[in-house]
């Protein structure tokens, strides 16, 4: 199950509002002073501005990520179908990649991202689409330049297309 930060942070937020919410509550019918009661009730009111703020930028963030696959569905629909000798190309071309990956003992996950870097994504567009923290796909794109003795993304992908422009 992949829960995110801000996930945990509503469910936090939400506990601080029940809490406080029974506690001044208690407050009012033990007759605290007026003073203590307004504070509390600020707890409760900044606990609730941070839960819908929260909720906000989830769904704005989930709006970013439909539009993004909107449009990589709309550019795949959209696309010319390639000449036969590109498509024999590109499959030798994927052959040699994936030959080379094995020879550097790629892990599955380290190949999927190594894909995606040859592609030309970013870390974060790697992370949105493999439904991973960031974190996890920038110590997996370590580790790739690493195996390959490379010394990053910039090297990585010469190192495939160097010879393909001479």
């Amino acid at each position: 199950m992949n829960v995110s930060k801000e996930s945990v942070l509503i469910l936090l937020l939400v506990l601080v509002v029940f809490a406080s919410g029974l506690d001044l509550y208690t407050d009012i019918s033990h007759g605290a002073p007026f003073q203590h009661t307004v504070k509390e009730s600020m707890v409760m009111l900044f606990s609730i501005a941070g839960i819908v703020w929260l909720l906000y930028s989830l769904n704005e963030q989930q709006k970013e990520i439909n539009e993004l696959h909107k449009s990589l569905k709309q550019h795949t629909q959209t696309q010319k179908q390639p000449d036969e000798y590109l498509l024999n190309a590109r499959k030798n071309f994927s052959e040699v990649v994936a030959q080379q990956f094995e020879a550097w003992s790629l892990t599955t996950s380290e190949k999927e991202v190594a894909w995606l870097l040859l592609k030309g994504l970013s870390l974060k567009e790697i992370s949105i689409i493999r439904q991973t923290l960031e974190k996890t796909v920038r110590q997996q794109a370590s580790a790739i330049y690493r195996k390959s003795d490379l010394p990053g993304r910039h090297g990585f992908s010469a190192w495939f297309m160097e010879d393909l422009f001479q």
